[in-house]
């Protein structure tokens, strides 16, 4: 899987237009235009879906709004922290290319395509993923910035996965958060991450079937669970070993076609 990191003048600005501002200058700006060309802003809403759809070849059908925001010093000045913000993500990127795309063949075991990631400003804290694109605008977590990384990887994985409903969304969720915030960071960061993320009663129910998941012996089930901090009685699981053959989804629709059988407590399912 490969990315590509794009900061371009029209996604940056549809955004700019059309999600809560951070920007005290940009918002006073968008009540200005709104208040003289509110047809016009009107017009823009549906041109997202038509940049996405071929982001090359893409020509407004009215510029008029664009090209007043593209004349602005202060548009300008969120550009430059956007372009500044695509270049730590590269970074990162390029940093864990290697382990990210290992995992994701060995651990996910699905082949995703590649990404067009058009940044834009870390403020509207957004990861939108629509077929092969991106938007992305996160803060970087100071202590990892590896982080941005699980997020974005486990939002690319999860358009990739067919649809749950209910009880099986939250088994999704649950294994997601197990393969990207805690296997895949343990992974990166080379200590254990098991003690981040939501930490329910499911995600130690599902623990020993991902152990299984994941090809690990049972005779070393006992060292996973002192470094991740889960403890279960190994005598109580019977061994699956088909589940180490099975991408991420076939995992998770085998855990909700035995969901009665990993949660333990009648009832206890708990939402994320």
């Amino acid at each position: 899987m490969n990315l590509t990191f794009i900061v371009d003048d029209y996604a940056l600005i549809w955004n700019l237009l059309f999600r809560a501002n951070f920007e005290e200058k940009i918002y006073k700006l968008k009540q200005k235009i709104w208040a003289t060309y509110k047809n016009e802003y009107n017009s823009l809403l549906n041109d997202k879906k038509l940049f996405l759809n071929d982001y090359k070849n893409f020509i407004p059908n009215n510029d008029t709004i664009y090209n007043i925001l593209l004349d602005n010093d202060d548009y300008h000045v969120l550009k430059k922290q956007a372009d500044k913000y695509r270049i730590e993500l590269m970074r990162i990127w390029d940093k864990n290319k290697k382990i990210t795309n290992s995992f994701i063949k060995d651990v996910i075991r699905i082949n995703p395509d590649n990404y067009n990631v058009f940044v834009v400003n870390k403020e509207f804290n957004i990861i939108e993923v629509s077929n092969n694109n991106i938007i992305i605008g996160c803060e970087l977590n100071s202590q990892c910035n590896n982080h941005i990384l699980a997020d974005l990887n486990k939002s690319i994985i999860d358009s990739c996965m067919k649809k749950y409903d209910g009880e099986n969304e939250i088994f999704k969720n649950t294994i997601l958060e197990l393969a990207f915030d805690n296997e895949y960071m343990t992974r990166l960061e080379e200590k254990s991450f098991y003690s981040k993320g939501k930490n329910t009663s499911l995600k130690k129910w599902l623990y020993p079937y991902w152990l299984m998941y994941l090809g690990v012996e049972k005779d070393d089930f006992l060292s996973y669970m002192m470094r991740d901090g889960l403890a279960f009685e190994v005598s109580k699981y019977a061994y699956e070993k088909e589940l180490s053959r099975m991408n991420i989804e076939e995992f998770i629709d085998f855990c909700i076609r035995n969901k009665r059988y990993i949660v333990r407590v009648k009832n206890q399912i708990e939402v994320l």
